[in-house]
């Protein structure tokens, strides 16, 4: 067979690469993976009692949505308290003793760290309020008087990313108005001023508490919002998080995200955790990965300089169209990106704040990704969508790099389209007078048992879950899938086991462009044994397949020896 190549993106790593270079991370989102006291809320037990699962699964660690003391105004990204655990999870022993044992199932613990804005139930703002305007309280956050002549009108023009303005003002505790104070998402979420060195020291503390009981990282969310631009100049365009609507156009995203002296930051925090691994051993490595919505990868990867953060999250493949020429961009943009500054890819297709991948590619290709999907939204094709979504998975984790998985997607599962909106919690659903279906759909708890109440997410015979799970959910329960040959879980299994058997994490990726126009195609190649040679039909009709190959594995089934659109196959 001649093989026709085009230039090389990426080199192969070293067998003995550093583990989170090419690690499959696991999220769980905690009240929806697994409940063990019958409320109807996934709690820290119930995740320690599943990790059989993570580990049959095959993922080298799994990373926790917050699970701190919190008023859960945002799902607990509502921090009140940084070093305990919310009663709601459990408790910080039953922290220590998922962190135990998912070390003792060789599956590492990355907890997730919010630090643009605390609670405005943190001990910090509640001093905040009860001081004057100019005290050391109210430094530690932004704080400003307000425009016009009694100061009824909001510093600057800023947007919260829930919809309203991303300013409220207090009312002093004789009923009159005080200061405005800054919060980028709900009004429960004052951001912080990293310009202060208290908050600076607090948080490297914070980093310490937990890495004392062993955690191996931090997902870090809204890295790119800490610092704002001194002078808080009114930004006259659409003020939204990077992944927005329209927000690709745009390089400077505003006065309020991705500015230079959030770098300094990381720095720091990279030095507090390489002082837990004086020997630099790479199987000690804590990391830090960021969340970042950026509108290139160049900007992304200046958080993953070798000083500061190890990974950032690859949401420019997340955003991406199912199509040859748009997959490929972006797979080359962001290995010559991240080979640019020494750091890995991390890709990533589903995660706690977008659709499911499973329905998001069941929409019409190159439709703007919705912001939820209600029961009056256009509604995903579900069949089109699991297969697309196998699709890309497989070949999401054949490329070289790390891959984000987010609990439920083993399964199949679709979000749940037909929530009514009494059910609704997430706030920019409230905030925007529903205009914004928000991430609801995509958080419903899990499906274990297919002929238990609540499908086995808990020991309660009522059944109850924090949200509705739909009726479709029974059919992809655990138990319907495990040992079933072609199951969505038995698929992933086989992937990851392969996968880690063939080195894919560390290999060197090679465009292949024989296969025609609407065949993404590439070898992925280790330092020894054979390559893996990967085929995804993106068109409408079947594409042959090389002569003298072998099938690892396919995403869906082969017909006549052919590759079915929207399938994936790997091959030696």
């Amino acid at each position: 067979m001649t093989v026709v190549t085009s230039a090389t993106p990426h080199g192969p790593l070293s067998h003995d690469a550093p583990w989170w270079r090419h690690a499959v991370i696991y999220q769980v989102y905690p009240r929806s993976f697994a409940d063990s006291n019958g409320d109807g809320v996934g709690d820290l037990p119930g995740i320690t009692s599943r990790l059989e699962h993570l580990a049959g699964l095959g993922v080298d660690a799994l990373w926790l949505s917050p699970i701190y003391v919190s008023p859960m105004a945002d799902a607990g990204y509502d921090v009140a308290d940084y070093r305990d655990v919310d009663p709601l999870f459990g408790s910080l022993a039953d922290a220590d003793a998922l962190i135990a044992r998912a070390h003792e199932l060789g599956v590492r613990v990355i907890v997730d760290l919010v630090p643009n804005h605390t609670s405005d139930e943190h001990r910090w703002f509640q001093a905040a309020l009860a001081a004057a305007p100019g005290s050391a309280e109210r430094a530690r956050y932004h704080f400003r008087d307000g425009q016009g002549e009694h100061g009824e009108e909001p510093p600057n023009n800023w947007a919260s990313v829930f919809g309203g303005r991303a300013w409220t003002r207090e009312t002093r505790p004789d009923g009159t108005p005080g200061q405005w104070y800054l919060h980028l998402f709900d009004s429960k979420q004052p951001d912080l001023n990293w310009g202060n060195p208290e908050v600076v020291e607090e948080f490297e503390s914070i980093l310490r508490f937990w890495l004392d009981r062993g955690v191996d990282g931090f997902r870090v969310d809204v890295a790119h919002a800490l610092v704002k631009h001194p002078e808080m100049p009114d930004w006259h365009e659409k003020a939204v998080m990077a992944g927005s609507e329209g927000e690709a156009e745009h390089a400077n995203l505003g006065p309020m995200w991705d500015q230079d002296g959030v770098h300094e930051i990381y720095r720091g925090w990279r030095r507090v955790l390489e002082s837990y691994n004086p020997e630099g051993d790479p199987a000690q490595d804590r990391i830090l990965c960021a969340e970042a919505w950026l509108p290139n990868q160049e900007r992304t990867m200046r958080y993953v300089r070798p000083d500061e953060m190890h990974q950032a999250f690859n949401f420019h493949f997340l955003e991406c169209a199912w199509r040859v020429e748009d997959l490929r961009k972006v797979i080359d943009d962001s290995l010559v990106a991240a080979d640019a500054v020494g750091a890995p890819t991390t890709w990533v297709l589903s995660n706690h704040d977008v659709v499911r991948h499973a329905s998001r590619l069941g929409l019409p290709v190159g439709a703007r990704r919705p912001n939820g999907i209600g029961p009056s939204s256009r509604q995903p094709n579900a069949d089109l969508g699991l297969a697309r979504a196998r699709a890309a998975t497989a070949l999401m984790l054949a490329l070289p790099g790390s891959a984000y998985l987010y609990n439920g997607e083993e399964l199949g599962l679709p979000d749940a389209t037909a929530l009514p909106d009494e059910v609704r919690q997430d706030p920019a659903f409230h905030r925007t007078g529903g205009e914004e279906i928000g991430r609801d759909g995509c958080r419903v708890p899990l499906p274990w048992q297919a002929d238990a109440p609540g499908y086995g997410f808990g020991p309660g015979e009522d059944g109850r879950t924090w949200l509705p799970q739909p009726l479709g959910y029974g059919p992809l329960a655990v138990d319907r899938q495990v040992g079933v040959e072609g199951s969505t879980l038995e698929l992933y299994r086989t992937m990851l086991g392969l996968r880690r058997r063939h080195d894919l994490g560390v290999g060197g990726l090679t465009w292949l462009d024989e296969h025609g126009e609407d065949v993404l195609a590439f070898v992925n190649a280790r330092e020894d044994g054979p390559p893996v040679t990967v085929l995804t039909n993106l068109g409408s009709a079947p594409a042959a397949l090389p002569a003298h190959s072998e099938v690892l594995l396919c995403s869906g089934r082969l017909v006549d020896g052919e590759l079915p659109p929207d399938t994936t196959v790997w091959l030696v």
